[in-house]
């Protein structure tokens, strides 16, 4: 996966918007972002906006992530590998949670 440089899209954001004046309220606009995404699929479950609005979703992730000095790219990899580890339990949707390991509570 090649994401555009998320230094870059960061400083697009801080140049165009403005410093975001916290952590909690940039994830809050991912959340924002994220509640356009699901109006539109609900919708429609093709419809022809949901790649923009994914779009937008990753564009203020890649905020957040740079504003947590971490890269997002790196942290999907780690996550990957820790997924692909795990143990799962799938739902009939297509989906699934990992199972708990019970010695950690």
């Amino acid at each position: 996966m090649m994401l555009n440089d998320q230094k870059e899209i960061s400083s697009w954001a801080e140049n165009t918007f403005g410093e975001a004046s916290s952590n909690a309220r940039v994830a809050a606009r991912a959340n924002e972002e994220m509640a356009e995404l699901l109006r539109a699929l609900t919708s429609d479950d093709n419809h022809p906006k949901a790649a923009e609005e994914v779009a937008d979703i990753v564009i203020v992730l890649c905020r957040l992530a740079q504003r947590m000095g971490f890269d997002i790219e790196s942290e999907i990899d780690r996550k990957m590998e820790i997924n692909r580890k795990r143990q799962w339990n799938v739902d009939k949707d297509g989906h699934g949670y990992h199972v708990r390991d019970k010695s950690n509570g």
